[in-house]
């Protein structure tokens, strides 16, 4: 029987993390030794309070169904955490819980975006981000963060990006794939863009967590109250906690945005999954010291593996100050070793080198690969010696 598959779904591009992590995997299931740097999750396992918090709570009883939104004592753990962390104030109808900060923006394009909409996406990207505007019948508009000016967008690139269908902007901060972060002065600039133009801001702080350098997280959110106003902030625990299999995240932001997500929820997945919401409340209200330390060790690691990764011939790349991603810029070496372009390049890595990066095309920029240090330095220090011996020897060549 052919079956014919709705438009919304052949449009889609596969996502290039989980097609590379996932052949990283079968060949070790193979028996290769393959070092991956794809995946973007933290290496460390959940924190063992979080663990006793949701033990408890399934023999407690709490495995039936909560309200759509989250848990009222979710959303109070959440609004405690804008207040400490950012100075923001929310209320419980300003806050949605939803199965992972990516089902909070698939659910916030569904119900922000009619067809034909635009919304603009800083290159690089985060892979899903143009692939769930597209599901929700908007338009992805590009705009490529130079890597001159570490891969952010510049006011006036964001205010000729603009047309009248123009309905949101992304900002990701730190960035996923490169880890870099705009400063306070460098968001009010384009908040004030937003604000004259009208346009939604949405803001994924999903590694508001994990800065290292001294460097400061700065929601735009809090920049004004006016800014707040136009701002969904996207954030969740799967980063900061090492929570991705848990499945929690959160929107905050206009009440009635919100309530349209809340109304879109209970139609599509009830609730976010109950044993997880009691772990999300033990995450933001216990002991941070486990959080803390897992950032402490991305900082070393990625301390240590930048000289040797900037040591390879042909790599150049700007230091992040957040996230656990680098994003060098690997054209030169894949001319220099022979390949016609990055992607062949990272697919020579995995068979011949025996590391798995992803390529920089998933994330709009074709010249850069990203491998994440979210995994031992004894690893990492192995994974770059190889690709280190691999460039040297066919450049010898």
């Amino acid at each position: 029987m052919e079956i014919e598959l709705a438009n919304r779904v052949l449009a889609l591009t596969p996502s290039s993390t989980l097609a590379i992590t996932a052949k990283a995997k079968e060949l070790k299931e193979q028996g290769v030794d393959v070092i991956g740097l794809g995946a973007g999750e933290p290496d460390f396992n959940t924190p063992s309070h979080i663990l006793d918090a949701a033990y408890r709570s399934m023999n407690e009883g709490h495995t039936k169904y909560t309200p759509s939104a989250g848990l009222p004592a979710l959303k109070k753990a959440i609004i405690k955490k804008f207040e400490n962390d950012q100075g923001l104030s929310y209320k419980p109808n300003e806050i949605i819980v939803g199965n992972g900060a990516k089902h909070a923006l698939y659910t916030l394009f569904q119900v922000l975006l009619n067809d034909g909409d635009e919304v603009i996406i800083p290159a690089p990207y985060w892979v899903s981000y143009p692939e769930q505007v597209k599901l929700a019948g908007g338009v992805p508009v590009y705009i490529e963060g130079l890597e001159q000016n570490q891969f952010k967008i510049a006011p006036e690139q964001l205010l000729k990006g603009i047309t009248k269908k123009t309905k949101a902007v992304i900002i990701n901060s730190p960035s996923n794939p490169t880890g870099v972060l705009y400063t306070a002065e460098e968001l009010l600039e384009l908040g004030k863009i937003c604000l004259e133009e009208n346009i939604l801001i949405v803001s994924d702080e999903i590694y508001e967590k994990l800065i290292y350098g001294g460097a400061q997280h700065v929601s735009i959110a809090q920049l004004s109250p006016e800014l707040k106003e136009q701002t969904i902030i996207i954030n969740g625990v799967s980063k900061s906690h090492s929570m991705t299999g848990w499945r929690i995240g959160y929107a905050a932001g206009n009440k009635q945005i919100i309530e349209a997500m809340t109304n879109l929820a209970s139609h599509s997945t009830s609730n976010p999954t109950t044993t997880a919401q009691y772990a999300a409340i033990a995450a933001y209200n216990g002991p941070q010291d486990a959080a803390r330390e897992m950032r402490l060790a991305f900082e070393e690691r990625l301390a240590i593996i930048y000289d040797k990764l900037v040591a390879i011939p042909g790599f150049t790349c700007v230091k992040p100050q957040g996230a656990f991603y680098l994003y060098p810029n690997v054209r030169v070496a894949a001319e220099m070793t022979g390949f016609q372009n990055v992607d062949d390049f990272a697919k020579a890595l995995l068979v011949e080198a025996k590391v798995a990066v992803i390529p920089g095309s998933g994330f709009g920029t074709p010249d850069n690969i990203r491998l994440s240090y979210a995994t031992s330095l004894e690893q990492l220090e192995t994974a770059v010696s190889r690709i280190h011996q691999f460039v040297a020897a066919k450049v010898e060549i």
